[in-house]
């Protein structure tokens, strides 16, 4: 569609936006003031739904009533807990129930995948990664090629954007897997990439990968719950991600997983193993044979944690409530609507890093401020806008399709364009 300017015209698509009252199923801070603030950080930490609370006392009511017995008398008994969100799940990312699982934290599963999946060998030992993936990912790899004896300078490869670009091309991941292929054996890239806002055309990239015999896994912090996915239709090996940002679960909440299900009962890949990825019809007999549950779930550790599950539990019936096709369609207009305002007010003073494609991003825009970055982003603060800094150049803005509106998107430009 064509934009305008004012803010008159924001209002006016606030009022044929379908999705308008989602905003009132979350609490929006308050600035010093008492006014909300205008909230742009759900690509760090979601806003809290109001549901939460309920969720969440339900259990504890049922904990401080039954104690132990809750396990099994609670009104959502806890043994099966994680189960209720497996439906869920599976529909958030585009796999089928016995491929996904929600537990830990996304590095802790992320070192769990890489213990089945990245089992190096003299000829093809190598892990390729995007040159500017979440540190943690990094750090990760690095420790796993390490564990296996091999050397990260010889042993990981980093995908560089062309000279004078900010993103990388497909076709240039593609020339890598063609040139090197033989000799990796994992490829581990950000669904949506932290810093750049940079979503990968994983279908793409996972098919030419395989081709070449590497496993592909990918990291959906900055995915899930952002753009629309179809893990098992693309064939992803395995893919791990949070559920405190675009989930909305709280901070440092509970994770998931995905493994394909043609790994579901493959018994020859190793794996680290607890007591609550056995057997479900033998778990609480006790006894010393470890015999995994078909899919992700055998990939389980220790009994979950039903607070923070109870948390995921409600941002996750508002999900399934709307549907990720809606909430795409509305965040790729939020965020042209976006990027329309910056190029018309201060085209000059900043670029745009994030691609311009709307295929090749979620709602986040990555803006790369030209002078004084760091005194703009103070201002923003100052005036009530929640967003992030990034060394060294970088504001960082997602418009979430939930609660944020169009009115938010044409005050955070107008209140940039005053200062600058």
């Amino acid at each position: 569609m064509t934009f305008q300017g004012s803010k008159n015209f924001a209002e006016k698509l606030d009022t044929e936006d379908k999705l308008a009252s989602y905003r009132d199923r979350f609490f929006i801070p308050k600035t010093n003031d008492g006014d909300d603030v205008i909230y742009f950080c759900g690509n760090s930490l979601g806003l809290q739904p109001k549901s939460v609370r309920s969720f969440v006392e339900q259990e504890l009511m049922d904990w401080e009533s039954l104690g132990v017995e809750g396990h099994f008398r609670a009104k959502n008994p806890w043994v099966p807990y994680h189960e209720l969100l497996t439906e869920q799940t599976a529909r958030l990312v585009g796999a089928k129930p016995i491929e996904v699982v929600v537990m830990n934290t996304l590095t802790v599963n992320l070192h769990l995948m890489l213990v089945s999946f990245y089992r190096p060998t003299t000829m093809r030992h190598k892990i390729m990664i995007e040159s500017n993936p979440f540190p943690s990912d990094r750090y990760a790899v690095e420790s796993q090629i390490r564990f296996h004896g091999f050397d990260p300078k010889r042993s990981l490869i980093e995908l560089q954007p062309r000279s004078g670009e900010d993103t990388l091309r497909t076709e240039g991941i593609e020339d890598v897997l063609e040139a090197d292929g033989d000799e990796i054996a994992l490829v581990l890239l950000g669904g949506v990439n932290y810093y750049s806002g940079q979503a990968f055309d994983m279908e793409r990239i996972t098919r030419v990968a395989q081709s070449q015999g590497c496993i592909v896994g990918f990291d959906l912090a900055h995915a899930a719950g952002n753009i629309v996915l179809q893990l098992h239709e693309w064939n992803v090996d395995f893919a791990v991600w949070c559920s405190y940002k675009y989930l909305n679960s709280g901070p440092g909440s509970i994770a998931g997983c995905f493994v394909h299900e043609r790994h579901a009962t493959n018994s020859s890949l190793p794996r680290f193993t607890g007591w609550w990825g056995q057997n479900k019809h033998i778990r609480f007999k006790m006894g010393p044979t470890f015999d995994a549950i078909p899919g992700a779930e055998g990939w389980q550790l220790s009994n979950p944690p039903i607070l923070p599950l109870a948390a995921l539990r409600a941002s996750m019936e508002i999900f399934a409530e709307v549907g990720m096709e809606k909430l795409r369609a509305k965040s790729v207009k939020l965020t042209a609507y976006l990027e329309f305002l910056l190029d018309q007010h201060l085209g000059q003073k900043f670029s745009v890093i994030t691609p311009r494609d709307p295929k090749q991003r979620g709602c986040q825009l990555s803006i790369q401020v030209k002078e004084n970055g760091r005194a703009l982003f103070d201002h923003l603060t100052r005036k009530g806008v929640v967003c992030d800094w990034r060394e060294p150049d970088v504001i960082r803005v997602a418009p979430v399709p939930l609660y944020n509106s169009f009115t938010d998107v044409w005050r955070v430009v107008d209140i940039m364009t005053m200062e600058t």
